[in-house]
C-alpha cells in the first residue's frame, strides 16, 4: 500500500450549494438516478443523494441567485466525472430533458480512446459522463 498518512478510504460526497434545493433534487434523481437518503437534523435546508458509491449533499443557498451562472460548457472547468458503458443513453437521456452539452474524445497513441460528454447542473456544476472501455490498459 501507498502512503495514506490519513486512512483515507473514498470519496465519500460532494456538497453543492443550489439556488433550488428542489430543481437540483430533481435533476441529479431524475437525470442521473441519485436517490434520497436519510439525512441527520442538521438545521440547514438541504438534502442528501446516494448512488454509484459516493453522496451528493445539496444545500438550499441563503442568497439564491447571486452568482453568476456559466453558459459555456468548458470540459477543462471544474467538474465530477462519472463513467458509464452506454454514452449513448446519457446523450438520449439529456436530450430529452432539454440539457445542452459538449461531446468530446480524447485518443491516446496505439488506437485507444476515451468519449465523453460534459454538460450543467441547475446551478451550473460541471458533469461529466464517460466511457473509458477503449481506452488501453
Amino acid at each position: 500500500m501507498k502512503y495514506n498518512p490519513l486512512a483515507l478510504t473514498s470519496v465519500n460526497h460532494v456538497l453543492l450549494v443550489c439556488d433550488s434545493l428542489q430543481e437540483s433534487v430533481i435533476f441529479y434523481s431524475d437525470v442521473l438516478g441519485f436517490v434520497s437518503v436519510p439525512r441527520p437534523g442538521i438545521d440547514t435546508d438541504g438534502a442528501w443523494l446516494s448512488g454509484y458509491g459516493i453522496g451528493i449533499h445539496l444545500l438550499q443557498s441563503e442568497e439564491p441567485g447571486t452568482r453568476v451562472k456559466k453558459t459555456v460548457i468548458n470540459p477543462a472547468d471544474h467538474h465530477v466525472g462519472f463513467q458509464t458503458k452506454n454514452l449513448q443513453m446519457v446523450e438520449k437521456k439529456l436530450l430529452e430533458n432539454g440539457i445542452k452539452f459538449v461531446k468530446q474524445r480524447l485518443e491516446e497513441g496505439g488506437g485507444g480512446y476515451m468519449d465523453q460528454i460534459f454538460f450543467h447542473d441547475p446551478d451550473s456544476f460541471m458533469i461529466e459522463i464517460c466511457d473509458i472501455d477503449n481506452l488501453h490498459h
